[in-house]
This record gives structure tokens, C-alpha cells and sequence, in this order.
């Protein structure tokens, strides 16, 4: 008895290997794992621009140097064709290269520490066998020594990665619906890594809604504020309907908000490939989310302003040259047009405690992504070559001010480094994909 017993587990153990070999290729498990990757937007970070999907070299300027995404192909030479579940898993949820070496934070290894086994297997199985292989070498950093020594990193992920559990769901949510949108925006989605603000160490405050902190906004990607994901009334989403954060994901606007900056990657990458019954989930947990404890009123409709405009009146100079350069899409009334032109009253963009995507799309102009159900990349043109500093001041100070809007007003200086960051992206293109920076 003994013997057929040893006998019957050797012979799983010869066929473990082949079975997963199997497994591996089943249709169904690549096309989940191609699913995840969109839920996670992989290709965003690990395609360079007019790169092959997948092949890394993508510059993210860290506060110590640049940084360059992996190549995460299946090539054996220089991609991860020769990583084994386990390599990938630590990758992924642990933050540990193949070679033993912590990475980097800026792959959001601490959000991905969420993600179930069931869906790490899938992810293994897409990247090996349903992405192409690129046989193109990673790029060394371009950290100066010392800084450039990893053994700091894993202090850094000692001290703030979480624990990776078998099945990491939080089981705390009775809602199957508000629990699948908690996984999604907690884990693949890794809205937290820009929307959650940062301490001076880089990691961010919180990594679920056990915290008041968590998705607060605040973050400046690529030169663009990531806006409060809570309740707030203003500057989050306190006055959204699931259906508009819904139609934010798919296509990048809703009847009365346009997605700028870093997010129009996101949804093009990702958001629109979301199914309708996730999306929805993900709207819900939003929703749930209450403002912050400290949320001050920031809007609050009045139609003060457009009177006056209407009247004739021009209070100030920000006035006239909003009416000379932007009342004609926006209204007098700052309440634009319907999913073309976005509502300037009580917008979050707008009302963010940091101006800066505010005065960027004002400089430098802003394009909705192209997504199936609303193909028309729609243009915000600039308007910095007849704008002088002082002018896209007062002009931000105005919509930041005006239709009950109750946000600071915006500084000449203010303008000027947005202004000088934005030619230093035009001179070297490569080097605008910024890494998150700590809350201003």
C-alpha cells in the first residue's frame, strides 16, 4: 500500500509541470490575464513612446534621477520569458526583481499586493504566452551613486509595502458589488498610487479607505494634479452619479467634466476596456467614499457672475479676457456644453488646492483620448503664445473665483514655473513622464 502510495506521488510530481505547461495555453486563462492587464494598465508604464506594447523603456523622473520601465515581454534574453510563476509573483506583489533586488516604487507593487493568486496565475500565463516577445535590453537608471544603491529599497519596502496574502480581499465589505470595486480600484487599478497623497518618504498615506487620506488627491503627474476621488463637494466627486464617473472611465467625459492630463492614458489604456458590470462596481465603491473630515465648501452655484457677464460688466481683467478667449465654449454662465465642452463652475480640475492643471490646460491646451464609443478626440487649444504670465494669472484667478466657485486665486509666479516646466517637456519630449510626487 505504501508503495502505490509513493508511486502515486512521484507521479504527480512528474506531471505538476505538465499540466501547468497546459494550463498555460488554455484561451481562456490568457484572455483573463489580458483583462487584468488592462485592469492594471501595464502597457502605459511598459511602452515607450512609439515603443513595441510591452518593452519598457519608459522614463519616470523620480526625485533622485530617472527611472526606465522593464521590458515585460516573454523574450528570454531580455524580457521575462525565463521567470517562473514564483519570479513573476515576487515581481509583482512583493516588489522583488528575479535577481533578489527590490524595485523601485514606481511600480505600484505596494497596491498590487492585493491581487488574488487565482488572478497573478492568469497574468503569468497572458504575459507569457499572449504578449509578443521583444528582445530589446533594459535601460540602466540614470540615479547618480550613492543614491543609485538598491539596499535602501528594501528598507523602503520593509517598512511600507503590505503583507502579500493568499486571497488578500478584505472580506470587510458585505456588498459583492462594492467588494469587487474595492479590489479593483484598490489592487490592478492602483488609483491610489496618484490620487493618494504622499509623505516626504514617497509612500503614500494610505492604501485602502480605512483612512480618511485615501483618495484625497492631490498628487502632480506629469505636471497635472490627480483630483480627490472622495465625497468632497468641489473637488471630488460629491456631486457625481455613478453614471458619471461611469462614462469618465469609458470615455473620458461625462455631461459636465473632461478628463485631462495623465488620466487620458488611463483611459485609453485602460477605462474603456473595463466591463460594464465592473465599471459599475468601481462607481459604487467611489461613491462610497465619504469627504474628507476637513472638506471646506469650495462651490457653491451662483449665478453672480454670469449677469454681470451677460450685462456687459467686466469686473476685472481676468473677465474680459475670459469672455475674449473662452466664454464662446464655456459659456458666460461657466457651464460649457454637454460632452463636448466641460462645466468651468464647481469643477474639481478647477477647484484644486493646487492650480496647476488648471494653468497647464490654459497654457498649454489639453485632447480628450479616443475611445470606441466617443472616437472624436476633442481639442482644448492653447492659448500661452498670447497669454502673458500675468494674464493666464488673472484669467485662472477669475474661473477659479467666479459662478460660486471658491478656490485661491492663482499667482504670477505661479504661471511662470508651469509655463518653464512645459518648454523644458517640449525640448525633451522623453522626459515628461514625471513619477508621483508628494501632496504640495
Amino acid at each position: 500500500m505504501m508503495n502505490v502510495r509513493n508511486s502515486l506521488v512521484v507521479a504527480s510530481l512528474l506531471f505538476a509541470p505538465v499540466l501547468w505547461a497546459n494550463e498555460l495555453t488554455n484561451p481562456d486563462l490568457i484572455s483573463k490575464g489580458e483583462y487584468l492587464s488592462r485592469a492594471g494598465d501595464c502597457v502605459a508604464c511598459h511602452t515607450a513612446k512609439g515603443g513595441k506594447p510591452y518593452a519598457g523603456g519608459l522614463p519616470m523622473a523620480t526625485p533622485i534621477g530617472t527611472v526606465y520601465s522593464t521590458n515585460i515581454t516573454p523574450d528570454p534574453a531580455t524580457g521575462i520569458g525565463n521567470f517562473s510563476l514564483e519570479d513573476f509573483d515576487k515581481a509583482v506583489r512583493h516588489g522583488i526583481a528575479k535577481d533578489g533586488y527590490t524595485l523601485y516604487p514606481a511600480m505600484p507593487y505596494p497596491s498590487y499586493a492585493k491581487v488574488t493568486d487565482e488572478d497573478i496565475k492568469a497574468l503569468y500565463a497572458y504575459f507569457m504566452k499572449g504578449v509578443e516577445p521583444v528582445a530589446q535590453s533594459n535601460r540602466e537608471t540614470d540615479i547618480p551613486w550613492p543614491l543609485s544603491m538598491r539596499w535602501p529599497l528594501s528598507i523602503w519596502r520593509t517598512l511600507f509595502a503590505p503583507e502579500v496574502a493568499a486571497t488578500p480581499t478584505s472580506g470587510e465589505i458585505e456588498d459583492a458589488q462594492l467588494e469587487r470595486g474595492a479590489y479593483l480600484v484598490q489592487g490592478l487599478g492602483h488609483c491610489g498610487s496618484c490620487h493618494t497623497p504622499r509623505a516626504l518618504t514617497l509612500q503614500e498615506k494610505a492604501l485602502d479607505d480605512s483612512d480618511p487620506a485615501y483618495l484625497s488627491g492631490g498628487q502632480v503627474i506629469d505636471g497635472w494634479v490627480a483630483i480627490n476621488l472622495r465625497g468632497n463637494t468641489g473637488d471630488g466627486l460629491g456631486t457625481w452619479s455613478e453614471e458619471d464617473i461611469i462614462e469618465t472611465l469609458k470615455n473620458g467625459r461625462n455631461d459636465h467634466f473632461s478628463s485631462i492630463g495623465a488620466m487620458n492614458d488611463v483611459i485609453q489604456h485602460s477605462g474603456q476596456h473595463f466591463t460594464d458590470t465592473d465599471l459599475l462596481a468601481i462607481a459604487q465603491y467611489l461613491k462610497s467614499l465619504p469627504a474628507t473630515e476637513d472638506a471646506a465648501e469650495l462651490f457653491k452655484a451662483s449665478d453672480e457672475t454670469a449677469t454681470t457677464l451677460r450685462a456687459g460688466g467686466q469686473p476685472n481683467r481676468g473677465s474680459e479676457l475670459y469672455v475674449d478667449n473662452c466664454a464662446a465654449c464655456h459659456r458666460t454662465d461657466g457651464l460649457g456644453a454637454s460632452g463636448v465642452f466641460p462645466r468651468l463652475a464647481g469643477n474639481p480640475s478647477v477647484l484644486s488646492g493646487d492650480p496647476s492643471s488648471m494653468i497647464r490646460v490654459i497654457l498649454n491646451g489639453s485632447r480628450l483620448p479616443s475611445t470606441k464609443q466617443a472616437p472624436s478626440d476633442l481639442v482644448m487649444p492653447d492659448f500661452g503664445w498670447r497669454l502673458s504670465d500675468e494674464e493666464a494669472a488673472q484669467l485662472a484667478s477669475f474661473i477659479r473665483t467666479s459662478w460660486g466657485n471658491k478656490a485661491a486665486e492663482v499667482s504670477t509666479s505661479d504661471v511662470r514655473a508651469i509655463r518653464k516646466a512645459i518648454s523644458e517637456e517640449h525640448e525633451n519630449p522623453m522626459l515628461s513622464r514625471a513619477y508621483p510626487s508628494q501632496q504640495h
